[in-house]
């Protein structure tokens, strides 16, 4: 049996063609009786993005032992309206009750992770979830300690040089890194995913506005980001694996906090494309292009 076991219910198959035409990788195509078929010397092509069993009208296709009467059916949508309230009304939230969140939103949270996409459909993403408060507040207390002694030894590290300003309030006691979040999830890349910089941010986008929309709240911490890069014990707490990067960390966790109304923030700079017969740079305007794109 191949790795892929790719089954066709021929008693189902209605020969639509959907599934061929829909393989990102164009690896299925159909045998003489125009049943759809994956050849065997194709199949390390398969990104395993079960787009067949999910496009196909009359539920014939199984493949890596996923079964379509085991997927769940795509309800109505909800309104573009709907979805853009939604974004309109993202707030970054920097207040929470100190307690845990229930545990069917946490539940729920957790359920949703695997349906974030990511670069080729390289599910190798760790998130490493604190969903209890204890958990966290023990967390942040190493963390805090940890930098409050850096910055009071005066040594000159890349701690010092991030959060130097911040030194009295550490030596107070003040909560500047997680902001008295209940909760938090790292996300981590392998170093080798064909799109390691980007996953992370696409998987903590997703579960932002899922989060809202059950009225969590959430924030993008990249000082907890950067304390996990410098640090590298608070990653071995998390039990982030061997070859892996952090890729960013979000809090997150109940708030009292309610928003009237939406923000006005500034446009973009958004231009509309128009067609070109041909570009031509200097040497000199290409390097500094290349330099541009490599920064950071």
């Amino acid at each position: 049996m191949s790795e892929l076991n790719f089954i066709v219910d021929k008693d189902k198959c209605i020969h639509c063609g959907l599934c061929e035409a829909d393989c990102g990788s164009k690896i299925i195509t159909h045998d003489g009786e125009k049943f759809p078929i994956i050849l065997p010397e194709y199949e390390k092509h398969c990104m395993k993005c079960q787009h067949c069993l999910a496009i196909c009208p009359v539920g014939a296709i199984s493949i890596c032992d996923k079964n379509p009467e085991n997927s769940d059916n795509i309800e109505d949508l909800p309104q573009a309206h709907q979805v853009l309230n939604l974004i309109k009304h993202r707030k970054s939230i920097r207040s929470y009750r100190h307690e845990n969140l229930d545990s069917d939103r946490m539940q729920k949270l957790k359920d949703m992770l695997k349906y974030s996409p990511t670069g080729c459909n390289n599910h190798t993403l760790h998130v490493a979830v604190v969903d209890d408060v204890e958990v966290m507040d023990k967390f942040r207390n190493r963390t805090n300690n940890i930098i409050k002694k850096i910055l009071l030894s005066e040594k000159l590290t890349p701690i010092t040089k991030k959060f130097g300003r911040y030194k009295q309030a550490f030596a107070d006691g003040k909560d500047i890194i997680f902001r008295n979040a209940p909760h938090m999830v790292v996300v981590s890349v392998p170093v080798t995913a064909p799109c390691a910089p980007v996953d992370p941010t696409i998987l903590l986008s997703y579960f932002e506005l899922y989060a809202q929309s059950l009225g969590v709240g959430t924030l993008w911490c990249g000082y907890a980001e950067i304390c996990l890069k410098l640090i590298p014990e608070l990653c071995e707490y998390l039990e982030i694996p061997k070859g892996y990067k952090v890729g960013y960390v979000m809090l997150f966790g109940p708030t009292d906090l309610k928003y009237a109304r939406a923000t006005q923030p500034e446009d973009y700079q958004v231009v509309s494309v128009k067609a070109k017969d041909d570009v031509k740079l200097s040497v000199i305007d290409k390097a500094k292009r290349l330099f541009w794109n490599a920064l950071r």
